[in-house]
This record gives C-alpha cells, sequence and structure tokens, in this order.
C-alpha cells in the first residue's frame, strides 16, 4: 500500500515535469516563439531612456518574438507620466529589435524605439530622442475576443502583428 501511495507520487511529480517542460520543448525545436510578459520578465529593462528621461516598463503589458536563430524583437508599455503630453501621445510603448525588420512595409534597422498607436488608425515609430522615423496605417482586429493593453500574435498571412487592444500593425522580417 506504501509503495502504491510513493510510486503514485513520483507518477505525478514525473508527469507535472513533462507538462512543464513541453512548451520548452516545442520552442527548441525550431521556428520562432512568441514571448508572454513572463518570459520578458528576465529580459526587458525596468527603466528606458527617451527624450531625456527615464520611463519605467510595464513588464505584464509586453510582448515581443524570439526567433529560431535566437535574435528578439521586444515591446514594452511605458509609463509616461513625466512627459509631455505631445510626447506622451506618440510614445506609449519601448520597442526594441535585435534584427532588421518590416512593420507595416517600412523598414527598421536594429536598434531602441519609441512606437505608439495615433489617431485616425496610425501607428508612429520615433528614434530615441522622440524624432518621427514613420508612420504607417494601422488595422483593427474586430474579431479579437479578449484586447489587451499590449500583446504580440502571429499573423495568419506572414509575420507577426503587434497590437494596443484591437488595433494592429504586422511586423516580419
Amino acid at each position: 500500500m506504501r509503495k502504491t501511495m510513493i510510486w503514485s507520487t513520483v507518477a505525478s511529480a514525473m508527469m507535472g515535469v513533462v507538462i512543464l517542460a513541453a512548451p520548452a520543448i516545442v520552442t527548441a525545436q525550431g521556428g520562432d516563439a512568441i514571448l508572454k510578459p513572463a518570459d520578458l520578465a528576465k529580459v526587458l529593462p525596468a527603466t528606458v531612456f527617451y527624450r531625456g528621461q527615464s520611463a519605467t516598463t510595464q513588464v505584464r503589458n509586453s510582448g515581443g518574438v524570439k526567433f529560431a536563430d535566437g535574435y528578439f524583437v521586444m515591446a514594452s508599455l511605458v509609463d509616461t507620466s513625466g512627459y509631455s503630453t505631445g510626447v506622451a501621445a506618440k510614445y506609449q510603448a519601448y520597442f526594441i529589435n535585435e534584427v532588421p525588420i518590416k512593420i507595416g512595409g517600412q523598414k527598421l534597422a536594429p536598434g531602441a524605439y519609441g512606437i505608439g498607436f495615433i489617431a485616425g488608425s496610425k501607428f508612429i515609430v520615433t528614434d530615441i530622442g522622440a524624432h518621427d522615423l514613420f508612420t504607417v496605417s494601422s488595422s483593427a482586429d474586430a474579431a479579437m475576443k479578449r484586447p489587451m493593453p499590449l500583446q504580440v500574435l502571429p499573423d495568419p498571412a506572414h509575420g507577426f502583428r503587434l497590437y494596443s487592444g484591437r488595433q494592429y500593425v504586422v511586423f516580419e522580417r
């Protein structure tokens, strides 16, 4: 009776390890991996520099991609309370890309940027000095069941979608 109980406990523990390790195994087998806030908590900085000030990142509102070759694209909402209203209107998140990507068809070199979804269904990318680099159109995903303040999901056609609520832009390598 006692041995049966011990074996049952061991089997349950081993099953738990397999269940917890399954996502890591799938990611390790190749392909790009969508990163959730828990994944990014280990790599995103707590504060970031933008337009002469430091802003706190909101890791709970972050998302990204780890490409199969190990390079990252990450975004995190930031606390913009210390910024002027003009800067805060277009600087909602910090964006880091380790490889060249395209956002809405526009090329973006590796670096750190300020990004924002602005009026008129537009998405803006600025350098860390708050200078506008480019603006592209964003789209609305009316079918999204549970919008989040910021998240990254795969795009059905190609690449990935960076969402702010139901608004999104597509990015790809």
